[in-house]
């Protein structure tokens, strides 16, 4: 099976070369439709040996994805975004999925780098050239929607699912949303599509949680509920709970919250999907004085993925108030080896040996806290401070 590799862009000659590298050694050709460049982002793609060709942009992804598209030749289609590489190690196993005959997409795992609570998505992005299947959505595009409908028609094909984390995703780290104005864009265009698809459950997820991460709560709870009543799939399902959970924690309506983080856990999605619901629900039961199951919830987060580091951080502060300090400590170290820069985690560290009375290694820590949140929290590295400085230890 010939797999080709499809991708859009604009200025990305910063990102384009690491994510071409990634995929060069196992796709059969690059295709790289710019959108109105003016760094040196199509130089960059041709260097590599990837065919460019241009788009007038329209404020449409879902647009320039299917221009591009059009451009491939292989049975099997596999897309990225610049600021996505592919993981070297599960790119054979993509080789050999493609070559089953039965299978018309495989469903990806997306780590999403610097998003802590909920790190992994899953993601539509290899799938087999058809002349049915196309993306739709100008934001948050997706080929989901044509599947569906394609599956009406041809009922034998399958839909798989590769469990390995097969895509690295940078574009969720703070630094990147901003400078981008990702915001803005995102809900421009979300809100011109919800016009036309009012009861949406896909775009009333992803606007309603825009809308709450913008302060707009009221207008957010009601879309979130919105998509609820028309919900079909689990995937959405579980990101329409998981959201009301989110922000009925923030409301301090901890029954609500209790409840839709529950049943965000209760969806049939992969594990790794279910991350932040369980963080979020064993960090709720934390803060009610629940302890034990607060406990066994953070580690179940670990038993699912052990390389998540704000869960073996809260399971160390849940151990802390258990009074199980060495325990404690432990889970901050591992917390550390996983994140060198988690300014939380030596923080705590530092209370927990000060507790202990072991003052210079406690010391040592906060003076690391400070230094991280110093980069990335002045504000806290502020309080801090003052603090050890009320008690003679600053």
């Amino acid at each position: 099976m010939q797999l080709s590799f499809c991708i859009i862009v604009k200025n990305e000659e910063q990102n384009l070369p690491q994510c071409l590298r990634s995929v060069q050694d196992w796709v059969d050709e690059m295709i790289v439709l710019d959108t109105g460049s003016s760094d040196r982002t199509v130089e960059i793609a041709r260097s590599f040996g990837a065919q460019v060709h241009s788009f007038d942009w329209c404020n449409d992804f879902s647009a320039a994805r299917n221009a591009c598209l059009k451009y491939a030749q292989g049975d099997w289609v596999l897309v990225l975004d610049a600021d996505e590489t592919l993981v070297a190690e599960v790119a054979p196993i993509l080789r050999s999925a493609i070559e089953q005959e039965e299978y018309l997409v495989f469903n990806l795992v997306r780590r999403e780098v610097g998003a802590a609570q909920s790190p992994y998505s899953l993601v539509s992005r290899l799938f087999r050239r058809h002349p049915e299947l196309w993306f739709s959505r100008p934001y948050h595009e997706m080929i989901d929607d044509q599947v569906l409908l394609l599956l009406q028609h041809e009922p034998h094909w399958k839909i798989g699912a590769v469990s390995e984390v097969a895509i690295l995703h940078e574009g969720y780290q703070a630094d990147v949303i901003a400078g981008r104005d990702k915001v803005n864009r995102a809900r421009s265009t979300m809100e011109a599509f919800l016009a036309a698809h009012p009861n949406d459950p896909y775009v009333c997820s992803k606007l309603g949680a825009l809308y709450v991460g913008v302060g707009e709560t009221a207008k957010g709870i009601e879309l979130l509920e919105r998509g609820l009543s028309a919900v079909e799939d689990a995937s959405t399902k579980y990101e329409l709970h998981y959201h009301l959970g989110v922000v009925y924690s923030e409301l301090n309506e901890i029954e609500k919250a209790a409840q839709q983080y529950q049943e965000a856990i209760r969806q049939a999605v992969l594990p790794k999907l279910k991350l932040g619901a369980i963080n979020n629900f064993a960090s709720l039961l934390k803060d009610c004085g629940d302890l034990q199951n607060a406990a066994l919830l953070y580690q179940q987060a670990l038993d699912i993925d052990p390389t998540f580091a704000i869960a073996y951080c809260n399971l160390g502060a849940t151990l802390k108030a258990m009074g199980q300090f060495t325990t404690a400590i432990d889970h901050y170290h591992q917390a550390i080896a996983l994140n060198p820069n988690y300014a939380e985690a030596y923080q705590n560290l530092g209370v927990v040996l000060l507790n202990l009375g072991r003052v210079p290694q406690s010391l040592e820590a906060f003076r690391t806290a400070i230094a991280l949140h110093q980069q990335q929290n002045p504000s806290e590295a502020e309080r801090l401070k003052l603090g050890l400085r009320e008690m003679g230890l600053w």
